[in-house]
């Protein structure tokens, strides 16, 4: 049984929004501000109801208009699919049907709903709970103690949960992990071991000379027969006493990240030794608070584990919320769920709903560093063929003043992964969020357009032309971008500097051959046929290395540069459209 969809209506940032997690392990991310922790919330009204980590709205928590309005209840409904036939009978009154296209039964979900409703300014909101599809069904108290689900804040200190305690998770691990038949004969051991404690120093000395002094105080006649005892030896007692160590420390000693992957292998194994509940679930915000990148990557990895759990546990399904593109990186594609800022407001998105060209998924998932990670944090966003247009483009913006972090504008490298790897990520049907495409027309090697020549576009270039939507525009250099940089006086000069850092008999050569030419485009042709089509048995000019040096340039100058007239429109949609959205 897991949680299949959340839907939050009138709550904080979301009017209405429906959010589909799988079975296992989903990692929920987003921009700051998009609403992550209310989703965490969200799920604590219902899962957490019965722990101690039980969320109480108060009118604070209703959702605002962009209006000014103010709604009157905030309604939580979650659907579970996956249940057995004894959880079925369990939540009978819950169940509705799951039909295919024909109206075939595929399977029942059970449904729950928890509302908070307004009664008056000032008052606290009024809950209900109901399950199915009326409000007329009561969710008993039975059925709450079916759900079972810990929530670990962020930043927490895990020490106090790893200390003694009734109700530390140790505690309650070492009672899931014993039997009656074990607690009885732990306790007649315990009750044993008293009885041997009695007739030892310094007990056995305390009674006798409690014994002594009140036979003197009273004499014999009036004394009462006294004995020490010590309190009753139950389990319960024995198992609030259990703490832990490490290395021989105090678990105060330790490193907070360390106590906080110690604390989660608490929590985890309390909860997926738990046979009695039929649904249960972690909540963990922003793990990677305590955690450097190895052990998010080995965080990470043993969360996924918990999808298929070892013989004798049962599986757990784990929501996890956080901001590092580490964690993105590292999750699978399929578990991941972003929550970001569209133009109709909050909206939520799920990369396994998306169809992917054959092995494109593939490659994605393979290639999804920390730094390209960030798409599923942007606002805006900028994709370019490698490194060199990234190191370039950076550049080109500030010279044209555009900041492209004031504008929450994310430049990211495909680094020679096709773009339609990324693209189906974007657009109407996916992440709605503006995304300019910055690549090369592609005409052939021995064609040479001018600065004033329509595009002329290879079958790729007309291929990703074709994708464009509202959100995703593709922009396209003439020839490639360092060739269009040619059309520019102060940008060949500068692209000469940086030639010369490299080979600085190559730019001699070269500036001497671009002045004996006349005409803008002839002297960009010439510059680009002499640093990148140099011909066999000749210096090749690493673009890389180039591209870096002439970035530097660019921003070293003072001289004013002619942006390309297709990177001034890419930069342009993304830091000015759709500005009053987002």
């Amino acid at each position: 049984m897991y949680l299949y969809e959340l839907r939050i209506q009138g709550f904080r940032r979301f009017a209405d929004i429906q959010f589909r997690f799988k079975n296992g392990l989903n990692v929920i991310v987003g921009p700051n501000n998009a609403g992550k922790t209310a989703v965490v919330d969200a799920l604590r009204v219902l899962l957490s109801a019965s722990d101690e980590g039980n969320l109480r709205l108060t009118e604070l928590d209703l959702h605002v208009a962009v209006d000014g309005a103010q709604s009157p209840e905030a309604t939580f409904t979650f659907t579970f699919r996956g249940l057995s036939e004894d959880e079925e009978a369990d939540f009978m009154t819950a169940l509705r049907p799951r039909n295919d296209a024909e109206g075939k039964l595929i399977e029942y979900e059970a449904c729950f709903a928890v509302q908070y409703t307004r009664t008056e300014p000032g008052n606290r909101l009024k809950l209900k709970r109901w399950v199915g599809e009326h409000p007329e069904n009561v969710m008993s108290a039975d059925m709450l103690e079916e759900l079972r689900a810990i929530y670990l804040q962020p930043l927490r200190d895990p020490a106090l949960g790893l200390k003694p305690g009734r109700m530390s998770q140790l505690s309650k691990l070492v009672h899931r992990l014993s039997t009656p038949e074990q607690r009885d004969a732990l306790k007649k051991k315990l009750g044993e071991f008293d009885v041997a404690l009695m007739v030892e120093p310094p007990v056995s000395s305390t009674n006798n000379a409690i014994t002594e002094r009140h036979t003197s105080m009273l004499g014999a006649e009036l004394a009462q027969l006294l004995k020490l005892e010590l309190t009753p030896s139950d389990f319960a007692r024995f198992a609030s006493r259990v703490g832990l160590s490490v290395a021989a420390m105090e678990v105060e000693q330790n490193g907070l990240g360390f106590n906080n992957l110690i604390y989660m292998a608490v929590v985890l194994s309390e909860l997926a030794l738990n046979t009695t509940a039929a649904y249960r679930g972690l909540i963990v915000e922003e793990p990677e608070a305590h955690l450097h990148p190895q052990l998010q990557a080995v965080l990470l990895h043993y969360l996924r584990a918990v999808e298929m759990p070892v013989e004798g546990q049962r599986p757990v399904q784990v929501f996890v919320t956080s901001h590092s593109p580490n964690f993105a990186a590292l999750a699978d594609l399929d578990s991941i769920c972003c929550v970001y800022q569209a133009p109709g407001g909050p909206a939520a998105f799920n990369p396994r709903d998306v169809v992917f060209k054959d092995k494109k998924k593939e490659k994605l998932q393979r290639y999804l560093n920390v730094t390209r990670a960030e798409l599923f944090f942007a606002r805006r966003l900028v994709l370019v063929e490698g490194t060199a247009e990234l190191f370039v483009v950076e550049a080109l913006a500030k010279k044209a003043n555009v900041d492209l972090r004031k504008h929450s504008v994310s430049v990211i490298s495909t680094d020679g992964l096709n773009f339609d790897a990324f693209m189906p990520l974007f657009g109407k049907g996916a992440m709605q969020i503006p995304v300019a495409v910055i690549t090369d027309a592609d005409p052939p090697a021995t064609t040479f357009p001018g600065k004033d020549a329509a595009l002329e576009l290879s079958p790729n270039a007309k291929l990703l032309q074709a994708e464009e939507d509202e959100f995703v525009k593709c922009f396209f250099a003439k020839k490639t971008l360092e060739y269009d940089l040619g059309f520019d006086p102060v940008c060949r000069t500068l692209m000469l500097t940086a030639l010369e850092e490299m080979h600085s008999e190559i730019a001699k050569d070269l500036k001497a051959e671009v002045d004996k030419v006349d005409g803008d485009d002839a002297k960009a042709t010439c510059l680009f046929k002499g640093t990148f089509q140099r011909g066999e048995g000749k210096t090749k000019v690493q673009k890389g290395r180039f591209s870096q040096l002439l970035a530097y340039e660019l921003l070293e100058s003072k001289e004013a540069v002619a942006v390309p007239s297709y990177l001034a429109d890419a930069l342009k949609f993304r830091s000015e459209e759709h500005t009053s959205e987002l």
